[in-house]
């Protein structure tokens, strides 16, 4: 019996992921449509959460080690006066407060959140806690601590003030393993009260933003009918943010058979590079000594 997944597509769909599923779920419906032999994403949405979500097909999965700790940006509001179990909609209310914080108050907090700070992830998410998701031990109860860690917030700015829902919209700029959860939480106990998310959007990931994304149902329709434009990007899509060099026909074979190639006409490369034949992606290469070695070598 052949595989369902039986095509080699290579390539990029950028997906504004809808809420209640979880991204796992998103790529998995895809690549069933597709019929995808490989595939997988750069940086995890909860079900609560939507927005931008890269997802890799084929080769394209060779970069995401490479495009998986780019910052990403967030929207999220921020409900003031009652926290959650999931610091979210989907959890059971277990505290309320009377103290709803003034705009200058919040304004005035922005500052202390913003550079490298310390942040403990919820109990509710997927990090890994003596070998078991954190999620799986807070749902049976187990008494557990998540450790601290360091993260970079880029910016943080306060988008509206919203006295009559008692909540705020915010954009933060982040590294990758920040929680907006826990961020919105802290925010709201620095102001001496409590909240939870009521809303959260991812609008960048790395160079990928929402006008580079296709909503599920579109991306359906659009795999169903036999003519039009493809959903899929090209691998080489991501090298508008690293170093490309351009290869002679000799070194794409070199480098094809995973040889190192002479650096000497390349010698600002300081870092990854793409190296590139007639546009398409050959290799990522890196400085070694007098030559460019192969790091990773595509099939395309």
């Amino acid at each position: 019996m052949t595989s369902h997944y039986n095509k080699d597509i290579n390539g990029w769909i950028i997906l504004d992921k809808p809420q209640g599923i979880s991204s796992n779920q998103a790529l998995r419906k895809i690549q069933y449509l597709l019929q995808a032999k490989k595939a997988g994403h750069i940086g995890t949405l909860d079900p609560f959460a939507t927005g931008v979500l890269p997802l890799a097909f084929g080769e394209a999965t060779k970069l995401i080690p490479y495009l998986e700790s780019s910052e990403k940006t967030y929207e999220f509001t921020l409900k003031f006066g009652q926290a959650t179990t999931t610091d979210d909609t989907e959890g059971e209310i277990i505290k309320t407060s009377p103290k709803i914080p003034l705009k200058s108050e919040i304004e005035q907090i922005i500052p202390q959140f913003i550079g490298e700070i310390t942040q403990i992830p919820p109990k509710y998410s997927a990090i890994h806690i003596n070998g078991e998701r954190a999620y799986n031990l807070a749902r049976n109860g187990k008494d557990f601590t998540v450790p601290a860690r360091l993260i970079s917030i880029k910016s943080l700015k306060l988008l509206e003030y919203k006295k009559e829902t008692t909540s705020a919209n915010f954009r933060v700029t982040c590294s990758k393993g920040t929680y907006i959860r826990t961020l919105g939480k802290d925010i709201a106990e620095k102001l001496n009260t409590c909240g939870h998310l009521t809303a959260l959007r991812r609008t960048q990931s790395g160079f990928f933003n929402l006008s580079d994304t296709i909503l599920l149902d579109n991306l359906k329709n659009m795999l169903y009918k036999t003519s039009g434009a493809s959903p899929i990007l090209p691998v080489e899509t991501f090298l508008c943010d690293i170093t490309v060099i351009a290869l002679t026909a000799d070194e794409t074979l070199k480098l094809k058979s995973g040889q190192p190639i002479d650096s000497t006409n390349f010698k600002t490369v300081d870092k990854v590079a793409a190296a590139c034949y007639n546009n398409k992606l050959i290799a990522l290469v890196k400085h070694q000594e007098n030559f460019l070695m192969p790091i990773r070598v595509f099939n395309l």
